[in-house]
């Protein structure tokens, strides 16, 4: 199972246990009988630690928590490993697990401490912060006016500021860069949705679509079902979208792969050290979809168990990958629990995709921050914008089931390039979503109108429905109330843009996602891409 979290989570660990883990260790050792220079060497190690630690708590000058030290030590050894490898105490392990299967209020964010900043990795789908317009990346540098930048902030800490019984609001200020001021969020505390198949409609009469937030415990049902009801509503074409999908359960991923691909096609791989980590997974049922044209959909945010997916599809020529290069998760976690209830998640192999090809991107322990924050460097140097800025390692070439040229260097490469597109986007446009004014707005039109909204069918809706000057003059105005003041230049600039979110936000407000996304779509450029590939015979030549 891939860790979904990659926090750096700090350690919890009575000094006892972990004393009697080393005893455990030394003694297992001893039992062996193993003479080998490794072994000797672990027992020095060993025998070094707890020395150290014993004329510590019995000889130090000062009285010390002993305990807080071994923490520190555990911790800053997983931190010499890799990026996903963590130790998670029993109390935040429901937590933790939480995040895939259970059900838990609060403001809906995913994070990762890292150096005593508090980073969202990723908002979840459907959650407040979502709504709100909270981003991957962002720093969260103040909980209900207390500063929690660089103060020594743990797990514990986060979960206990931002997790809170339903309806409570809870005041943050997030650093983003490029923004001059820090951005203030009132996040009132909601259930946080367990779903991850956000929405399955049809296109058009042959195209279907289904956007995937996550592969958490209930995915691949969510997936199947929703592949048999676009079956049943003519589907012969599917867009498949993992856009920002951070991954999760890999067996899910697995599953989902199974119902693309014919039987016996090879989806994924491990390898590592010890040869009982390494396995082979292939189809082995007959699918729901395994003919007819699939195309995925993926950026920079997909990652883990979508490149699982992503990488089956391209490899064995099922489908074409449309978007930007994704994460680059490709290391894989075993749980390991502990005597008092802890769990240590220690990376044992690697992904490769049916090619041959690493999923896992490089990572150099000494700069893990350049690991974390290679999202941005990407954006920096121009990736987002101009396929050619990806470097190719031409050492680094695999050959797909049909011949077709892929590279390997972590992440999965798309088989067509869709830039960001930042051309309608202004400072202006965005901070009505940090403000949360353009939610405020579209709540409060829809909750005036919902009678007149309701007593209208949604293609009516999405066809004739137009947002007047009027609605935009009373969103301008509930933004100059949250202090966010008008620019005209750049109001100008982002007008289309703002017309059409508030139309799927209203939207939203009545018929849920399955109101939204066919709406917002409008402007999903990997999307509109995907849907003229559908329609061109002649990109499909080579598959």
């Amino acid at each position: 199972m891939s860790s979904k979290k990659n926090s750096a989570f700090h350690i919890k660990l009575p000094i006892f246990i972990a004393l009697g883990l080393i005893a455990g260790i030394l003694i297992g050792a001893t039992m062996a009988g193993n003479e080998s220079p490794k072994n000797n060497s672990l027992i020095s190690s060993i025998h070094k630690f707890s020395n150290i630690v014993s004329y510590i708590q019995r000889d130090y000058v000062d009285e010390v928590d002993t305990e807080d030290l071994v923490e520190t030590a555990i911790s800053k050894m997983l931190e010499k490993l890799d990026p996903h490898s963590v130790y998670i105490p029993a109390k935040d392990l429901e937590m933790s697990k939480s995040q895939l299967e259970g059900k838990f209020y609060g403001i809906g964010i995913e994070f990762n401490i890292l150096r005593d900043t508090l980073y969202v990795v990723s908002p979840l789908s459907g959650g407040p912060s979502q709504k709100l317009g909270i981003k991957s990346g962002d720093k969260i540098v103040e909980v209900d006016g207390e500063n929690i930048a660089s103060t020594g902030i743990s797990n514990r800490d986060v979960v206990d500021m931002l997790r809170g019984e339903q309806g409570t609001k809870v005041n943050v200020k997030i650093y983003r860069k490029n923004s001059k001021e820090l951005l203030n969020f009132d996040i009132v505390r909601d259930k946080i949705p367990q779903n991850s198949l956000e929405v399955a409609y049809m296109v058009d009469h042959e195209i279907g679509y289904m956007k995937i937030s996550r592969f958490s415990a209930t995915t691949y049902q969510e997936f199947h079902d929703g592949l048999k009801k676009l079956k049943n509503e003519g589907m012969t074409k599917l867009i498949l979208d993992l856009q920002g999908n951070p991954g999760g359960y890999m067996d899910r991923a697995v599953k989902i792969a199974d119902d693309l691909l014919d039987n016996d096609a090879l989806i994924v791989y491990t390898k590592g050290k010890e040869k009982r980590y390494n396995t082979q997974y292939y189809a082995k049922r007959p699918g729901l979809f395994e003919k007819g044209k699939l195309i995925v959909l993926l950026d920079e945010g997909s990652a883990s168990a979508s490149e699982i997916v992503s990488g089956a599809v391209q490899d064995n020529d099922r489908g074409l990958v449309v978007g930007r290069r994704s994460f680059g998760k490709g290391l894989v976690q075993m749980p390991i629990p502990l005597n008092d209830g802890s769990e240590l998640r220690l990376t044992i192999s690697r992904y490769y995709t049916p090619s041959g090809r690493s999923i896992q991107k490089p990572y150099d322990a000494k700069h893990m921050e350049d690991y974390f924050n290679d999202r941005l460097n990407r954006y920096e140097h121009g990736e987002f914008f101009h396929a050619d800025s990806i470097k190719m390692n031409d050492s680094l070439k695999y050959k797909t089931v049909h011949g077709r040229t892929v590279y390997g260097g972590g992440g999965i490469m798309p088989d067509y390039f869709v830039p960001l597109d930042t051309a309608n986007q202004s400072d202006y446009f965005v901070k009505l979503f940090y403000s949360n004014a353009l939610r405020e707005y579209t709540i409060k039109y829809s909750e005036k109108n919902a009678k007149k909204l309701k007593a209208m069918k949604y293609e009516d809706f999405r066809k004739n429905f137009r947002v007047s000057e009027a609605m935009l003059k009373d969103l301008i105005k509930t933004a100059e109330e949250l202090d966010v003041k008008f620019n005209k230049e750049q109001y100008e600039t982002s007008k289309d843009m703002i017309k059409l979110r508030i139309k799927a936000q209203v939207a939203r407000s009545i018929w849920d996602n399955e109101g939204f996304y066919p709406i917002f779509n409008e402007q999903n450029e990997a999307f509109i891409q995907a849907v003229k590939i559908m329609d061109n015979d002649k990109s499909w030549v080579k598959l």
